[in-house]
């Protein structure tokens, strides 16, 4: 009963640390020409608090729901999905921050985002609240792939 809690809230504080680790927003960030629509760097760490709960939120849901459900196939589902989302998750600013490459994290956001209609679409089936819960998460990196591109087209080139 408690693991899946464990293992969802867990990967969610695991996730959000290692993104504020590999955050690091000093003087080459600070410089970058950035678009208008440019949210607070303060706003950053509130949002990914809030989108990273509600995706433990919808794991929780999903996974008893998936063991509910008589599929033996719907828990490796919902652990395929959040799996691989967590790994393009964890990605993406590494690439941005640390190798200071906003090109490369451009291409890898399309992964991520992709991760992200996987789990909204494959979660469907399995519970409608636990797929729900994903779409703030969608929209938030949908807005975020836009400010990389931004920023890639206002800095370029990087290399």
């Amino acid at each position: 009963m408690w693991i899946p809690i464990v293992v969802a809230v867990g990967g969610a504080v695991a996730l959000g640390g290692l993104g504020g680790l590999m955050t690091p927003i000093g003087p080459w960030y600070a410089n970058l020409r950035k678009p208008g629509l440019q949210p607070p760097n303060w706003l950053f760490g509130p949002a990914w608090t809030t989108i990273l709960g509600l995706a433990a939120w919808s794991a929780i849901i999903a996974w008893n729901a998936a063991q509910a459900s008589g599929d033996p196939g719907a828990g490796r589902r919902v652990i395929i999905l959040f799996a691989t989302n967590a790994l393009f998750h964890a990605l993406w600013s590494p690439l941005f921050f640390r190798a200071r490459r906003p090109d490369l994290a451009l291409i890898e956001v399309v992964f991520l985002w992709s991760s992200l209609v996987a789990l909204v679409v494959g979660l469907w089936p399995i519970s409608h609240e636990a797929s729900a819960l994903i779409v703030p998460y969608l929209l938030w990196v949908s807005f975020a792939a836009w400010l990389n591109r931004q920023i890639v087209l206002l800095n370029a080139p990087f290399a």
